[in-house]
C-alpha cells in the first residue's frame, strides 16, 4: 500500500540551548508531549525546525535523535532540502538509513530555475531517495512558486512524490492543486501550510495541515480535524474563531521560530526559547504581544 497521510503534523522546532547548541534534552520533552497529543505525526527540520541555517552534519544529528524519539508511534517526516540537488538526495537517503517514513524537500531557495530545471532536481531526488517525498511549496521564502502544471507533471511521471505542502496565501492555489493535481492521481496528498486554510482544505478533499501552532495549542487543529470528521460544524465554528485569534502570532516577529517556541514554554513545557542567529528568542515587548495573543485564543489564562 502507498504511504499514505492525514490529518495535522506539527512542523517541529528545533530545540536549542542559550549557546544555540541542540538541546536533546528539551526537544525530547518536547516530542513526548506531541506524541502524547492527537496529532497524526511530525516533520522535522522543516522551515520551523531552522533547517537553513544548520550545516548538514547537525541536521543528520538532530534528525538522528528525532526519529529515534518517536519510535515509530507516529510517521516521521525529515525536511531534506537544498540548493544542491545531490545534497538533498544525500540528506533522504540519510533519513532512509535511519528510519524516517518521508522526506520533505522545498525548491532551490538562491537562484532562481526555470521550470524544466525545477522538474528535473525534484525528479533526481523522487528517482534517488529510499524514502516518499513530498514537495514543499513556499514562495514567499524561496521566491519562487510550484506552478500547478509543474506539480501534476511531476505527480504524473514520479510514484515516488507522493504530497504537498503547499504553504500559499491564496486558496484558489490549493483548490486547484486539490481538484487538478489530486483528481488525476487519487493518492496525492495535499497539505495546507496555512493553519487557516485547514477547513477549507479539508472540505474540497485535501489532506490535512501542517501548521506551526499545533506546537503549543494542538488541541485547537486537532479539534477542528476531528469536528471535520464527526460533521460538528459548530464546534469546527469555535475552534476557528480561536485558531483566528493565533495567526497573529506569525507576524509579531520575524522569522516567528523564536515566538513559536516561547509559546511552548508559555505553555509549561521546559524548553528554551533560543532561535539560531540571525533569529533570536522573543524579546519581552515580543513576548508581551505573545502572551496577549494565548490569552484571547484561550490557550493560557489571563
Amino acid at each position: 500500500m502507498a504511504f499514505q497521510l492525514k490529518g495535522v503534523i506539527p512542523p517541529v522546532p528545533t530545540i536549542f540551548d542559550a549557546g544555540e547548541r541542540f538541546d536533546p534534552q528539551g526537544m525530547g520533552r518536547l516530542i513526548d508531549r506531541l506524541l502524547a497529543s492527537e496529532v497524526d505525526g511530525f516533520l522535522f527540520l522543516g522551515s520551523a525546525g531552522e533547517f537553513a541555517t544548520l550545516p548538514r552534519e547537525r541536521r543528520q544529528a538532530i534528525a538522528e535523535f528525532c526519529v529515534e524519539r518517536v519510535a515509530g508511534k507516529k510517521p516521521a517526516i525529515v525536511g531534506a532540502a537544498s540548493c544542491a540537488t545531490h545534497e538533498a538526495i544525500d540528506l533522504a537517503r540519510h533519513a532512509g538509513s535511519i528510519g524516517a517514513d518521508a522526506v520533505m524537500v522545498v525548491n532551490p531557495y538562491y537562484a532562481k530555475l526555470s521550470e524544466e530545471r525545477l522538474y528535473r532536481h525534484y525528479r533526481e531526488i523522487a528517482e534517488s531517495s529510499p524514502l516518499p517525498v513530498f514537495l514543499y511549496n513556499f514562495p514567499l521564502l524561496t521566491g519562487q512558486d510550484l506552478s500547478i502544471e509543474l506539480v501534476g507533471r511531476l505527480a504524473a511521471d514520479c510514484p515516488n512524490i507522493v504530497g504537498i505542502k503547499d504553504t500559499v496565501d491564496c486558496m484558489s492555489h490549493i483548490r486547484r492543486l486539490v481538484l487538478e493535481v489530486k483528481g488525476a492521481r487519487t493518492d496525492f496528498m495535499v497539505f495546507t501550510g496555512f493553519d487557516e486554510y485547514m477547513l477549507d482544505t479539508l472540505m474540497i478533499g485535501g489532506d490535512g495541515v501542517i501548521p506551526a501552532t499545533s506546537n503549543f495549542a494542538p488541541e485547537i487543529t486537532c479539534g477542528i480535524y476531528r469536528a471535520f470528521l464527526e460533521k460538528d460544524f459548530a464546534a469546527a465554528q469555535s475552534l476557528l474563531k480561536r485558531l483566528a485569534v493565533l495567526q497573529r502570532i506569525y507576524s509579531i516577529d520575524v522569522p516567528f521560530t523564536g515566538a513559536i517556541k516561547e509559546a511552548i514554554r508559555l505553555r509549561g513545557l521546559d524548553v528554551s526559547a533560543t532561535a539560531l542567529s540571525p533569529a533570536s528568542a522573543p524579546d519581552d515587548a515580543t513576548r508581551a504581544r505573545l502572551v496577549e495573543i494565548l490569552v484571547r485564543a484561550g490557550v493560557l489564562d489571563g
